[in-house]
């Protein structure tokens, strides 16, 4: 699964993957929503902006790196894997 390619994937719709998996939707915006985690030792804050279009693959790199939700490309690829898209 580590050579698998990433889909395309909207704002609106990584917004609900992250929500199945226990993220708690915080502050709204215009252009997008803050999402929030606890973890054991920290808490994890992410911005996602709400497009109905797929997200620059620059952009859900940072959302998935260790300074957001630490999930990474594998752990997006198990989300999908176990909810769906």
């Amino acid at each position: 699964m580590t050579n698998s390619k990433l889909p395309a994937i909207s704002g609106k719709k990584l917004i609900n993957l992250l929500k199945k998996d226990g993220w708690q939707e915080g502050r709204r915006a215009t252009h997008g929503l803050t999402l929030t985690k606890k973890f054991k030792d920290k808490i994890r804050i992410t911005f996602i902006p709400m497009k109905g279009k797929s997200l620059p693959i620059g952009t859900l790199m940072a959302i998935l790196s260790d300074k957001q939700t630490g999930l990474g490309k594998e752990g997006l690829l198990e989300l999908i894997k176990k909810h769906g898209l």
